[in-house]
Formats: C-alpha cells, structure tokens, sequence
C-alpha cells in the first residue's frame, strides 16, 4: 500500500471491505445505527452485545440496556443488516466490577456513577480485548463524543450536540484505549438525525426510547437494589441539625444524597434544609441551609490524563471542569499532589459537590476533554 494512499472513513490505510470493525451493540438505536452505518459503507462489521445483568429480570423492565428484549433487538438488527452478531455473557465479570463497587459506595456515603466504572472496567477494557481476539482493526460504539486527531494523536472531544454529549461518563477512557476506538456518532447535530438514519436502515429499533436509569436500578429505585445486595443497609439513625439539633430519624442512609431537600420527613421548619453530609460512622444524616452545600476546593483521585505531556509536569493548570454529569464545565483549577491524585479550585462555589462523582476536566477553550477524577472525602 502506498504511503500516500487515502484514509477510509475509520482512518485506516486499506480498502473498506478489508477493515474489520468491532461494534459494541446495546440494543439501542445508537449502537445500532453505528453497526448499520459502517455495513453499509462496506466494512467488515462484527457486532457484539454484552449480557450484563440478570436475563430475565430485565425483560419487563423499559429503559434498561445489554439483557433481555435489547440482546434480542440487537441480534435483530445484525440479521437485517447481515452480519455476524455475538452475545458475551459477563454477568459476573459485572457484578464484581461495578455493581457490587455501587452498593459497597453507597454504605459509604459516597454517590457514585456506576457507567462510568462499565465503560472503564468492562466495555473498554474486556470488550476491547475480545475485539482485538477477533483481529478487528478498531471497535466503535453508538457514545456521543468525539475522536479527532490532533498534533500528537487521538483526542477526545465532546459531541458536537451538547444535549447528548457523554463525555462526563467517559473521562477515563485511556490514551491506548483512544488509539482503537471510534465514535461514529459524535459529530450529528441531533438525536433526531440518528433516529432518521434509523429510520432510512430500516431499523425495527427506530423508535426505541432512550435508556433512562442506571440498567440494573428497576425504576431509578437504588436503596432496593442496595438493600437486596448488602442485607441490613438500611439501618437507621438520626436526622441532624449542623448546629449540632437532633430533628428526627431517618431509615437509613442509603436512601439520601447529598444535596437532597425533599423526602427528609422533618417538615415544620422555618428554613429549608439540604442534607449537608452522610455521616456513616454515626448513622446520622447531617442536613443544614443551602449554603452549606457551596464548595470551592474538591479533592480528587484516580486522575486519567489525557491532555498531553505529564499529569504533575506543570504545578497547576487552569482548566474548565464538570463536577455532574447534568452541570456545564465551571472555571477551575487543578494542582497535582502526585500523577493520579490533585486538589481541585472551583473559582466560583458549586453546591452539592458529593464524593462518588467524577470531576471531569476541559480545555479551556475548543471542546477538547483533557481526562478527570474521582471526587472523594481527602485525607
């Protein structure tokens, strides 16, 4: 091949119908125009779907992905589109990563973010490899964000649609991870432009909604799920004033977060009042005024770098940085303690701020995700 010779859509050097693509297919509409798309512009597409979770628990239950009625849509999509279509069973591989990292977080106070550790531990790390077993020359999934390649290589970027942009739960995704993956639907303009290629594929899944709640939490309901996990979780304890007043009692702590305002069961008062802090050695959900809530400084751990150079070369960087998923990137900046650790300066207060979540960093301008962290309570 010469030196010269043009890249195909993928990036790659060599005709279309000799490069091998790895889809990974939740069921979904996304990962299923992805498989779609690529087959018809003549790749050798191989899909795989992962069987996460419980079979038959999931199959009444709408929203969820990778059990059930989406393995089946999935498979019905490859039989359509005519290629070979794998279902993994990784239920247990599941369970150790992430779900039971969910419960045991949750005992702990913290609020954690459960897709995230999927796509780390599971998706991007087995998958990936089972793509690589399967001599794929890359692995796409239906995520909406963005590959682009830059001066030293792969960069991530957030999707062009800011409504859909993901990349807050793939902050993690590592350099040689960036290397082989695509991300085919990052640049549309629109959700509706992915239901309309759907729709042209002729996709039974077309019109499939949107997964909405973490896939093994039934109805959004994570003190059940935790309950049934960890038996006797949901110990109580007492509601408490952070003047130091005792309000009442709770019915445990997993059943809070910080940040909350409804549901705490002690009405009456002359101010509102947020849960403020979860204090586990003590039982006690500790509730105080908004302003409580405001932090500037935020501690962050298991740093992934992906913006260049060394993660502690420079004694602080000045970023833009998401500390929820549902919150726009805020003015920040990181000063590394170490290569995998930093303290985070909000330059305005965010409230709510909670250990469990990701704080996921930005490049100050362009639309460049430059990696992130784990929030947690520091030393």
């Amino acid at each position: 091949m010469p030196l010269d010779a043009p890249l195909n859509s993928l990036g790659f050097t060599k005709p279309v119908s000799e490069t091998r693509v790895v889809v990974a297919m939740s069921g979904g509409v996304d990962s299923s125009v992805v498989a779609a798309q690529l087959k018809e512009e003549g790749y050798d597409v191989v899909g795989v779907t992962l069987q996460l979770y419980d079979h038959g628990a999931a199959l009444a239950k709408k929203g969820a992905c990778c059990a059930g009625r989406d393995i089946h849509d999935a498979r019905r999509v490859a039989e359509a589109m005519g290629f070979p279509h794998y279902v993994l069973d990784y239920e247990n591989t599941f369970r150790e990563a992430v779900i039971d990292e969910f419960a045991d977080s949750y005992l702990a106070g913290a609020t954690p973010v459960p897709c995230i550790r999927c796509n780390e531990r599971v998706k991007f790390k087995d998958l990936l490899a089972t793509a690589k077993d399967l001599d794929a020359d890359c692995m796409a999934t239906g995520h909406y964000i963005r590959r682009e390649m830059g001066a030293e290589g792969a960069e991530l970027h957030s999707a062009a649609d800011a409504n859909r942009d993901q990349s807050y739960f793939l902050f993690s995704t590592t350099q040689e991870q960036l290397d082989y993956l695509r991300f085919p639907l990052g640049g549309l303009a629109s959700k509706a432009e992915t239901r309309a290629l759907a729709a042209r594929y002729g996709l039974s899944v077309a019109d499939k909604p949107d997964s909405q709640d973490i896939c093994f939490v039934p109805n959004g309901n994570y003190a059940a799920v935790i309950e049934k996990l960890r038996p006797g979780a949901a110990e109580p304890g007492e509601i408490v004033h952070a003047d130091g007043r005792v309000l009442g009692e709770h019915r445990g702590l997993i059943h809070y977060t910080v940040g909350q305002r409804r549901g705490l069961g002690i009405g009456g008062l002359d101010e509102p009042l947020y849960v403020v802090k979860l204090d586990v050695d003590n039982r006690r959900v500790v509730v105080g005024p908004k302003e409580m809530l405001a932090t500037r400084r935020v501690p962050i751990r298991e740093v992934n770098w992906i913006g260049g150079g060394g993660f502690a070369d420079l004694a602080e960087r000045e970023v833009l940085v998401r500390v929820r998923s549902t919150r726009p990137p805020a003015p920040a900046v990181i000063r590394p303690i170490n290569a995998t650790e930093a303290e985070v300066e909000l330059l305005s207060p965010e409230q709510g701020v909670s250990p469990g979540q990701a704080c996921v960093f930005y490049a100050t301008e362009g639309s460049r995700v430059l990696g992130g962290g784990w929030i947690w309570k520091g030393r």
